[in-house]
């Protein structure tokens, strides 16, 4: 089992609070100073990492608006669209890298980006990225992941749609590449996602089965299923992220605004705090509370030599008297001496 590791200055492992990732993706709709305002917002949250995609469009597909150059699925966020003009739309000029990562280094947050051919992993060498993304799309790609295992810089790999057998052979070519650091993102890749269709109960099964560390790449809105994934071992989490959805974009319908992404951080830090250990008995913050546990109390005057019965005896709050397992062994029991009401009984009490 792999321990945990460092992206830059920053720990990742269950040792320490989820490593948050905002996404830029293509929500500076085409703007270099609406870029620079995302990496600004995102340092505001609370979030650890930026990340951006380097690519352009005809490092992805063919300059086409045709057959299966087009997307054609009428639920899909961009039904109507080919894949050439979407990626136009969407893609960070390279030119606009450096800017981005300087901004953000001046913040003191953590940025990086998601590689997509040979031609991105080389651009990106130059500019000292400290650590890389592998897309969904892309983890069945193994030259590319060999490429990006290669340089020795830790590597975080979405795992949507990959088989098993698919995840082996990625986890086992980005091994001998030389990866040492490695997380695997759960991922659904639907946008957005439904709570139903995400099974993070995969993430303890994935640690297990690649012994890495384990995350969420996470689609769907809000931030319940990122809470709950750190309840089960989860120590990254990416979520989407633009300044506001009203603004338009196309991520933006999936993206988390900046209160979302502040409460993101806030509450999973939360969830992997509840985590602790196994552990029963009061813990050392309950220790003062014990004394309003339930214990035997006389609640009449009584008498030397008057007997206990349930009239004179109850259970009650607060608990500095014998426990309450003992009412039925003291019933009927006579009392050595005389005893005010609200007294705790004690043994020495009962003759």
């Amino acid at each position: 089992m792999q321990n945990g590791f460092k992206i830059a200055d920053r720990p990742i492992g269950r040792g320490h609070a989820p490593f948050i990732i905002a996404e830029m993706s293509g929500n500076h709709n085409q703007s270099l100073e609406r870029a620079l305002e995302i990496v600004e917002a995102a340092a505001k949250t609370g979030a650890h990492a930026l990340k951006i995609q380097t690519y352009t469009p005809d490092t992805m597909t063919l300059d086409l608006d045709e057959r299966e150059f087009r997307i054609s699925d009428p639920k899909s966020l961009w039904a109507g669209t080919s894949l050439y003009k979407l990626y136009g739309e969407a893609y960070t000029p390279w030119e606009w890298h450096q800017p981005i990562f300087n901004r953000a280094r001046e913040l003191g947050i953590i940025a990086f980006s998601t590689p997509f051919d040979d031609t991105a992993v080389d651009f990106l060498e130059t500019l000292d990225v400290p650590c890389y993304k592998i897309a969904s799309f892309e983890n069945t790609d193994i030259p590319l992941v060999r490429r990006v295992a290669a340089t020795g810089k830790p590597l975080i790999i979405s795992t949507g749609m990959a088989t098993v057998a698919e995840l082996d052979e990625t986890v086992r070519a980005a091994r001998d590449a030389g990866c040492q650091d490695l997380v695997l993102l759960k991922c659904t890749s639907t946008y957005p996602a439904s709570a139903e269709n995400t099974n993070i109960l995969t993430i303890p099964h994935m640690r297990e089965l690649f012994g890495c560390e384990v995350g969420l790449s996470d689609h769907t809105m809000g931030v319940g299923v990122s809470v709950a994934s750190v309840a089960l071992g989860a120590t990254v989490i990416e979520k989407h992220f633009t300044l506001n959805r009203a603004d338009g974009g196309v991520d933006s319908t999936f993206s988390m605004e900046p209160g979302e992404m502040a409460q993101l951080g806030l509450e999973t830090e939360r969830a992997w705090q509840a985590l602790g250990h196994v552990g029963y008995g009061p813990t050392d913050a309950e220790k003062k509370s014990i004394q309003f546990r339930r214990s035997l109390y006389v609640v009449q005057d009584m008498k030397a030599g008057d007997v206990l019965t349930r009239e004179n005896l109850r259970a009650i709050r607060p608990g500095l008297g014998l426990p309450p397992k003992y009412f039925e062994q003291v019933l009927g029991k006579a009392v050595k001496q005389d005893i005010q009401r609200g007294t705790a009984l004690e043994w020495g009490y009962i003759g």
